[in-house]
Parts: structure tokens; sequence; C-alpha cells
């Protein structure tokens, strides 16, 4: 039996990173050797355990050969014949195919530590064609290794697949899995740079697809490019840490900008109603989680919306945080802020914008928030009475907030 740390592990510790997860190739063993050594079995497709103590993942040396479309037409081979550069062949990226054995030498077969060294993401062989989950993993590499360049070859073998339709075979629980991932990586927008290289957001979104080349006011955005500004936004939440739930809205907030009708752009009445319908399809079709769904339909209904709050009157702005249910939500209204902020900052030059709309609306909210509105309809029993006298109270105190901040 012989045990090698690979993949990961390997590759972020030849790139100074801090490593989370260890994983282990073993060599030359059965899995009835394995639980008689006290590992506990857990991979139901192929033969993996967790170490006794550490709980780390030991994976039996493996060979994999394709026999139908998508990433689970496969048939494994895991026996004792199996050895460690037919384990790493099988593997997405050079720089994650390689292996330490227990003194520290490198076992390095398809040169990943060459292309550690030139930034370069490489499919270790034609082998990457056989499951598109591989052309999401790539990208998703881009987004955390930003300086990183996918390999000309590489991108033209994604290129084939993607014309092959093996990326139609991808489910929707693992899309979603990979693009969440990817949009809390260190720059999200590698990632879609990645897949409209290859041609495969427009199978995986199209409707995201659709936004670049599509041109928006000036003004408002010097950087013309709906698509380019939907990158620059999901990459200014990724900068502030914000939730996957912000980040996801952002990425989400102008899809109506595509069905724009050619002949009134640069304007984009109505797109927001257009941005509802279409991310109503992608939250069903990619089975989105709920919390992700929910803030990014406020976010996209109300972006706009919330950027004309400094022209309301305090009554409209009361009815504004009603209409978002931000006194029952505060903790999600805090996120929709968030998104806006990163909408109204992912702008060439506007990076480090003030948000006085925003600032205004979380002022309002502390406002309304401080009426007891239990006390406030005790005397009362009629129930379109207690909605108007609570509504009063409320805009009282948000009318005095604002006479005290002007």
């Amino acid at each position: 039996m012989q045990i090698y740390l690979v993949g990961g592990a390997v590759r972020d510790e030849l790139l100074g990173l801090a490593v989370k997860d260890k994983d282990y190739v073993v060599v030359g063993s059965t899995p009835e050797e394995m639980e008689s050594a006290g590992f506990k079995r857990v991979g139901k497709d192929f033969p993996v355990f967790l170490h006794p103590q550490t709980h780390d993942e030991y994976a039996l040396a493996r060979t994999e050969r394709k026999t139908a479309r998508g990433y689970k037409g496969f048939t494994v081979d895991a026996s004792v014949d199996v050895t460690l550069e037919e384990d790493l062949a099988r593997r997405d990226l050079t720089i994650n195919a390689i292996a330490k054995d227990s003194v520290g030498k490198l076992i390095d077969p398809y040169k990943g530590l060459a292309d550690i060294q030139s930034k370069t993401l490489r499919h270790v062989s034609d082998a990457f064609a056989e499951d598109p989950v591989r052309i999401l993993r790539a990208a998703r590499l881009s987004a955390r290794f930003s300086d990183f360049s996918v390999a000309p070859e590489t991108n033209q073998l994604m290129q084939k697949m993607v014309d092959a339709g093996e990326v139609d075979a991808l489910v929707a629980e693992r899309v979603w899995q990979e693009l969440a991932k990817g949009l809390m990586e260190e720059k999200p927008s590698r990632m879609f740079d990645v897949l409209r290289a290859c041609g495969a957001l427009q199978k995986i979104l199209p409707e995201l697809d659709k936004l670049w080349g599509v041109p928006q006011p000036p003004q408002h955005h010097p950087e013309i490019d709906t698509g380019v500004h939907v990158m620059m936004v999901i990459d200014y939440a990724a900068k502030q840490n914000f939730s996957l739930a912000v980040r996801f809205s952002a990425l989400m907030h102008d899809l109506g900008k595509g069905e724009t009708p050619f002949e009134v752009l640069p304007r984009h009445i109505g797109h927001e109603e257009r941005s509802m319908r279409l991310l109503k399809d992608i939250c069903k079709r990619l089975r989105v989680p709920n919390d992700c769904k929910e803030l990014a339909q406020i976010v996209a209904k109300f972006h706009g919306k919330l950027h004309q709050s400094l022209q309301m009157r305090p009554s409209t702005l009361l009815d504004f945080l009603i209409e978002l249910d931000a006194i029952r939500q505060p903790a999600r209204f805090k996120e929709f802020i968030k998104a806006c902020e990163a909408d109204s900052r992912g702008r060439a030059g506007f990076e480090n914008s003030t948000t006085p709309a925003a600032d205004l609306m979380i002022k309002v909210l502390e406002a309304a928030s401080s009426i007891d509105a239990g006390l406030v309809a005790s005397e009362y029993t009629e129930p379109e009475k207690i909605k108007i006298v609570v509504f009063e109270a409320r805009l009282k105190a948000v009318k005095q907030a604002l006479q005290t901040s002007a």
C-alpha cells in the first residue's frame, strides 16, 4: 500500500496558499484492506474512505472509462493494478494532477508544476472532454486564480464539448453548485469570461449571455455595455465579501435589458418586469435556493426604484418600505441595500461613489421600526383602522427623522 497527497492540497501548497482539505490516493490496496485498517467507506460510485482519526478522504487509485453522456456516464476500475500515473491522468487540469509522497517528493507526470509557474489552466488529456462538469470547474478556478489563463487548446476542447452537446447533459443541481462556488471566489467575472469564451454560457444561462453588446445610456453607465456592467457589479460584491444571495442578485439584476427592443436602445424602460420574468425561469430551471431566489426577485424588481427614493415624499418612502417587506424582514432589506450598492458602484468611475439613496432608506427603516405597532394598535379592534393608525405613527416617526437630518 502506497499513499500520496493529491489534487488541490498539493496545488495550494505550491501556490503558498492555506491548505483546507487534504485528499489522498491509495495505490495497491483493496476496500477490504482499507476497512480492516479502520477506514470508513463513504463513496457510492467508487471506493472512498475516511481516515479513522483525521477524517481526511482516502480514495483507491482508479481509472474511468466513458460509457454514456453526462458526468455520471462512467465505468470505474479501482483494482490493485491501477498506478498513480493512471489515476492522475483522469484528473481535469494539470495543476490538479500533482501528487506528493510521504517524504515530500513531488510526482508530476503531466507538468502541472510548470503550469503553476506559468499561471496556466490546461487539461491533462482529451479525457477532459468526457465530463462536462470540468468546463464549470475550469471556469470556477479561473475566478479563484484570477491571474491564471485557460490554455488555448483547452478552450478549443471546451468549445468542441459545447458543440457536441455535452453541456446539455448537465443536471441543474450540479450547475447551481458550481456557479454558486464561482460566485464566492475572488473575482467571479473570470468564471463568466471563460464560460463565454467557449460558448458554454449561452447554453447554461442564455438570458445572461444576451447582455453583452447591449448598450446603456453613457451618462449613467460610462462602461456602456450591460454585460460589462454586470461583471463589474459582481466583482464589487466579491470585493466587499458580500453573501452568496447578494452576489447572485447582483448577477441577475439586469436580465431584462437583454430583451429591450432595438429601436428604444440605449434606454431600458420596464426592464425590471422583464428581469423578474427571466429570473423566475432561471430559478426554476437551476433550482436556486429560496434565500437567493427571494432576494434576487426584490433586487431585480426594485433596484431602479431605490435610486429614485431621494425624490420621494415621506409617505411614499414608507410605502416603499412596506412594499419591500423591510419592517418584517430587516435582515433581507439590508442585503437588498448591499446589492443595490454593488449596482451603483459597479460602474466605470463610480467605484467609490456615495450611496445617498441607500443611506436614506436605512434611516427611514430605523424610524419606522422604532414604533411599537402592537402598542399603537392596542386601542383599536378594526383591522383597517389598525392599519391606518400604525401607518400614521410610523409616518410621523419618519418625518421627524428626516427633519432632524435635514
